[in-house]
């Protein structure tokens, strides 16, 4: 169906990919996993062919269909439900010349076309399309808005389902519960249990793809391996297999130094000097087994303001929202050391709550009492999409404390896993995850003494 044959890719002078070969089979589904940086957005590009490689590197069938997550939804005037059911591209080139045929008066054109039109479900694409909506979390109301009303997160909602909209035969999904609340993500998994066609997954929620695949590749140090079952079950066969490795790395390791002390005792003297030379030939042939080498998570820590205030927000019979409250009477005390989790459905009042905590939103009723010494942070998916791509993540923190030498700033930025030349490039290099963690360096390096982070993972 899809395949990499010896495929070796550098981009930004960073090798992604050596000589890595794997296939994905129909209907097979598979989560593709590894560090930030590692490859997974860059491998999702080539199959797209927004990378171009080697064509001897990457094949697959002429008839393909491939249908692909976009993380970016431009602004536009049409209809979300118009958007949603523009991913079936055959569809609505159908649709189109229907369109032309009719005002030509080409009635001939017209009934064949209507048949194409039967054949591709053409009558049942709005009901399709409002399922898909209704999943992921639309009211009926929404599905005559233009894309102009909603906000990035919803848009970015509208765009999965146009990708699950389009038939496909591989879905390329590039972490698909960004922006999703609880509800959506057990929608999502449950529609791509019944999805008839393969699927490549890119996630670092492990339940969610513990339910949705039974394959992982996972790319670590410029190479790929396929392991079957869930992420739970790579977890086990992964510390199973470094084990191994270690285990015989050992092994080796001993019988080589028994080896070259043998070789050192015995090669001037003429009754061993035969079999010393043998180890010596025998050390030459030897196949040396790489060290199993596991990358160490980096530990960070939050430093909070020298001072704090108690409590740090306080609310008081509370009217929350734009023009009229969609929570109110509003009792909520926030003191240092609490740790609040926040659910709800679509609509309860969530992201009206976080934009009232943070101070986008007014209070429309009631109180809201800030501390003196309340600092806040807050982490969003806006803050991400808010960096400088033309700057480095050293200027980035630069521009934070100008008093701060480069040492010290390369020690902080390291504390977060950015290390030496990753340090100086250009954050339009970065992977998804390498711009989340520097846009949660820049939050930490404020020293917040009242952290929001929503969707942080």
């Amino acid at each position: 169906m899809l395949s990499f044959n010896s495929l070796d890719l550098v981009l930004g002078g960073n090798e992604l990919f050596d000589n890595i070969s794997f296939t994905i089979h129909q209907n097979q589904k598979i989560g593709l996993v590894g560090v930030n940086g590692s490859g997974k957005t860059s491998l999702f590009k080539i199959i797209t062919k927004q990378i171009e490689v080697d064509p001897s590197c990457f094949s697959h069938s002429p008839d393909l269909r491939i249908s692909y997550l976009a993380q970016e939804v431009k602004s536009s005037d049409k209809k979300a439900i118009d958007y949603v059911i523009s991913g079936d591209y055959e569809l609505v080139k159908i649709m189109e010349q229907i369109t032309i045929a009719e005002k030509n008066e080409q009635f001939e054109l017209v009934a064949s076309l209507y048949e194409q039109y039967s054949i591709l479900d053409g009558y049942s694409a709005n009901s399709k399309a409002q399922k898909l909506m209704n999943g992921l979390g639309f009211k009926e109301t929404d599905f005559n808005k233009s894309l102009n009303e909603f906000s990035g997160g919803w848009r970015v909602r509208l765009n999965l389902a146009k990708t699950l909209m389009q038939p496909s035969d591989l879905l390329l999904l590039d972490e698909p519960t960004n922006h999703l609340d609880l509800d959506a993500i057990l929608w999502l998994a449950n529609w791509i249990k019944h999805f008839k066609g393969a699927l490549i997954l890119i996630s670092h929620d492990r339940d969610f793809l513990d339910d949705c695949v039974s394959f992982i590749a996972h790319l670590d140090a410029s190479r790929i391996d396929l392991y079957k079952g869930n992420f739970s079950q790579f977890e086990v066969l992964r510390s199973m297999k470094l084990a191994e490795i270690k285990s015989n790395y050992e092994k080796q390791q001993r019988e080589i130094e028994h080896m070259k002390t043998f070789i050192t005792r015995f090669k001037a003297k003429a009754t061993k000097a035969k079999q010393a030379q043998s180890r010596v030939k025998s050390l030459e042939r030897m196949k040396l087994i790489i060290p199993a080498h596991i990358k160490s998570p980096f530990k960070f820590s939050i430093t909070a303001s020298d001072k704090t205030s108690n409590p740090l927000m306080v609310f008081k019979e509370a009217g929350l929202g734009y023009t009229s409250p969609v929570i109110s009477n509003l009792e909520l005390s926030i003191s240092p050391g609490d740790r609040i989790g926040l659910l709800g459905s679509n609509g309860a009042g969530k992201s009206t709550l976080i934009k009232s905590i943070v101070g986008e939103l007014s209070v429309l009723k009631g109180e809201k009492e800030i501390g003196k010494n309340t600092n806040i942070g807050y982490f969003s998916q806006h803050q991400v999409d808010d960096l400088d791509l033309s700057i480095s993540a050293f200027e980035h923190i630069q521009k934070l404390d100008i008093t701060k030498d480069e040492k010290q700033i390369r020690n902080y930025l390291g504390s977060f896993n950015f290390k030496g030349e990753k340090v100086s490039d250009r954050v339009n290099l970065f992977s998804g995850g390498e711009k989340a963690r520097l846009a949660f360096a820049i939050i930490a390096y404020k020293k917040p003494n009242l952290l929001i982070m929503d969707e942080p993972t």
